[in-house]
């Protein structure tokens, strides 16, 4: 899929990169798989405001995906592939041979009429879903679990991808798309490819008008409050407002702010890349 630079005929569209359609080939989703989402203006059920920058946006409507792909040994074929407006990825349509319908997350190459399918013993081909015990050493996957039954927590995004580059014992190590190696239990499920839509990192909005369509107020620096709503605020003229922290208070560019007793710190061989 190729991005789309248009015609500067507006200053919105002067730098905007648009992301190609080209690979999508249904419009309206399956309406036994999506609920209407609905939206919250970053109010809780009391309605205070708890989370700012939040409102507006278009209507959406939430597929529902399957990130388990438990129905093993059913071959299924991708009906479609669609867009969906809460992910950056595309999602693909599958009709199961036992009349099931559900939408995955759609993988880099994978094609309408194509047959994927679950289970421990199925070949490691694009779209297939298997325990990372039984996937080839080197191979590259997306929608991995963390825990097994779960359903899929790593890479899941545009474009995104985690490698296997050993299995020892009960665990196989990854190495995460942020360079970062860790273990995870093999018999935990991974599909087979990366995820689709990779040029979506390239995407270019264009104008502040389509952020709004997103649902998403504009964001207010701390150094243009004044004392009272950040610490940061306040000065005289364009003062930098000293070190820089969130609104709580806590120091940003460099604090440490993982838990030091955090669950998967066993199970970390190496850190990320700095």
């Amino acid at each position: 899929m190729a991005m789309k630079k248009l015609k500067p005929v507006t200053p919105g569209t002067r730098h905007r990169l648009s992301p190609g359609f080209d690979d999508i080939t249904e419009s309206r989703p399956e309406k036994s798989l999506v609920v209407t989402l609905k939206k919250t203006g970053g109010r809780n059920s009391g309605g205070r405001m708890t989370m700012r920058y939040i409102g507006g946006g278009h209507k959406q409507k939430l597929r529902l995906v399957d990130f388990k792909r438990d129905k093993f040994g059913v071959p299924a074929v991708v009906k479609s592939i669609e867009y969906d407006p809460t992910r950056t990825a595309r999602v693909a349509k599958l009709y199961y041979a036992d009349g099931h319908k559900s939408y995955i997350v759609a993988p880099n190459g994978i094609k309408v009429g194509q047959t994927v399918i679950a289970g421990e013993e199925v070949a490691p081909e694009v779209g297939n879903a298997l325990p990372l015990a039984k996937i080839p050493v080197g191979t590259v996957v997306h929608n991995v679990e963390i825990q097994p039954g779960k359903g899929a927590a790593i890479a899941r995004s545009a474009g995104s991808f985690v490698q296997l580059v050993a299995r020892e014992g009960d665990y196989a190590t990854l190495r995460m798309p942020s360079g970062e190696m860790r273990n995870v239990l093999v018999n935990c499920m991974a599909v087979v490819g990366s995820v689709s839509n990779a040029e979506h990192m390239n995407e270019k909005v264009g104008k502040a008008g389509r952020t709004r369509w997103r649902g998403r107020r504009p964001r207010v620096r701390g150094v243009a409050m004044n004392p009272v709503d950040h610490p940061m605020g306040g000065g005289e003229g364009r003062a930098s407002g000293g070190h820089p922290r969130s609104r709580k208070g806590l120091l940003a560019k460099g604090k440490k702010t993982r838990h030091p007793k955090k669950y998967s710190d066993g199970l970390i061989i190496a850190r990320r890349k700095k």
